[in-house]
């Protein structure tokens, strides 16, 4: 496990990569100066500004642990500043099959059009991704453990096929670094585990899953 205390080195850094599809291989060879960005971006996050707080749960020891919501604001701020944006895809949702069907190739705006006068109503829902540039879309997940699997095989895949991205990344913790955060999120051992035994199509968009730590 990890001090925090005892860290000299501040800065985080990227431990694992895991490339699903040739995610890594795609970000070497078309889009290498944005994979250097996104390194720096990491290296910048100091892991001792992340408000490390006493642990105060049930059994709590009193050690001082990292803050997940802490970190989550710190990569934001710095990708903003690299003029990363968040996304949203729209798309139209009915218990129809056949609407659904013949709704998606057209824009969200005219979709109800598309629909017959007595068709069940339809709903529009969408997508969000954290951020994306150049093609590429960041996901990091130091909060909610559930959200993790959506930000892996649904997110990604939404954009993927809606021609927004060519790959996308998501950036976890290790599992030395989880255990000291003040609270259970998931983290990048776990979810090698989920992606390797949903098979090699699965989730068919290239990936790339990044493990960091002090």
């Amino acid at each position: 496990m990890i001090d925090p205390l005892s860290i000299t080195n501040n800065t985080m850094k990227i431990s694992e990569t895991y490339s699903h599809l040739n995610g890594l291989e795609y970000l070497l060879v078309r889009k290498p100066e944005l994979w250097k960005e996104i390194q720096s971006v990491i290296a910048e996050v100091d892991a001792t500004q992340c408000s490390i707080k006493v642990d105060q749960e049930k059994s709590a020891t009193g050690a001082l642990l990292f803050s997940p919501v802490d970190m989550n604001a710190m990569f934001i701020r710095l990708l903003r500043e690299k003029s990363w944006q968040d996304n949203r895809r729209s798309y139209c949702v009915s218990r129809s099959e056949n609407h659904v069907s013949q709704s998606l190739p057209i824009s969200p705006e005219v979709k109800n059009l598309s629909l017959e006068p007595d068709a069940l109503t339809p709903s529009f829902s969408y997508n969000q991704a954290d951020f994306i540039k150049e093609r590429v879309s960041i996901e990091f997940q130091f909060g909610k453990n559930g959200l993790t699997e959506c930000d892996i095989f649904a997110k990604p895949l939404a954009f993927y096929v809606g021609d927004r991205i060519d790959v996308g990344i998501e950036i976890l913790p290790m599992k030395s670094l989880q255990a000291q955060m003040s609270s259970g999120v998931s983290y990048y051992e776990r979810e090698i585990y989920n992606d390797v035994r949903q098979g090699r199509g699965v989730p068919a968009v290239p990936l790339v899953i990044v493990g960091i730590e002090p």
